[in-house]
């Protein structure tokens, strides 16, 4: 007889096994972090449990679906549980777009015109483009000395709620003693491409002294020289840095063949 068990056990699927136990299995489901939604569009055409098609929520970007399975080895019925799919939320909770809307474009060209300017190198453009398509939120522009120091010090940032983002890289922007003195007291700048294009704006500016050597070594874990980026991206460059909210003018481009993406 206990030989006869031991095989009806083994026989058992693990949920099966879970049901014998009298182990509560919940009715609703919900993955957090939830899988990507194209993963459930997978799920859809290859799982034989699914008893109705996904369908996208209209109060979200998530997709909802239900899930049978049976609920216990004599009467084999099924028990729905619901399953949710979708993207991960940008830190902060809300994604950043810095990128000025088509129609007032003209407008804040027109405006560019009549700040004190700041070329940007290629590394700049690069982080520009970061934070203007949101990839750096809840950033809203170029570090101001607060968010610099909390990332240097402490890999995040604390936003006003309390809550805290990870932040490990500083987002800076350098410039030089001359440009400094050329911005003076004004609160806005125009940020420039190498032919001198105005391309975005910076306003309510702060400007603070760059501590290269501490941004180094707390970056990096050394001083050590040859480090990559480091000569081109810091030593070399301004001795200020300068932070502010960033409004872009166009998207950015690199006419690349890649812009499409």
């Amino acid at each position: 007889r206990k030989l006869e068990k031991s095989k009806q056990r083994d026989s058992q699927s693990p949920l099966e096994k879970l049901e014998s136990k009298q182990i509560h299995i919940p009715r609703r489901i919900v993955f957090d972090p939830p899988p990507m939604a194209s993963m459930s569009t997978a799920l859809a055409k290859t799982t034989p449990f699914l008893s109705q098609p996904l369908t996208k929520s209209h109060k979200s970007d998530s997709i909802t679906t239900s899930i049978s399975f049976p609920s216990n080895s004599k009467s084999r019925s099924l028990r729905s549980s619901r399953v949710r799919a979708g993207l991960i939320e940008p830190d902060g909770g809300k994604l950043v777009e810095l990128v000025v809307p088509e129609p007032r474009r003209r407008e804040k060209k027109h405006e560019a015109a009549d700040f004190p300017r700041v070329k940007l190198t290629a590394i700049d453009l690069q982080w520009m483009h970061v934070l203007s398509e949101g990839w750096a939120s809840p950033l809203r522009g170029f570090m101001r000395e607060s968010e610099f120091l909390q990332t240097l010090h402490f890999n995040l940032l604390r936003l006003d709620d309390g809550s805290v983002v990870n932040m490990s890289v500083p987002i800076v922007l350098a410039i030089d003693d001359e440009q400094k003195a050329l911005i003076g007291e004004s609160k806005r700048v125009a940020l420039v491409d190498s032919d001198d294009n105005p391309i975005a704006i910076l306003s309510d500016i702060e400007i603070y002294k760059h501590p290269k050597e501490e941004r180094i070594a707390r970056t990096w874990g050394t001083t050590a020289p040859g480090l990559p980026h480091v000569e081109e991206a810091i030593t070399n460059a301004g001795n200020w840095l300068i932070g502010g909210d960033l409004e872009v003018l166009e998207p950015v481009k690199y006419n690349d063949g890649l812009d499409r993406f």
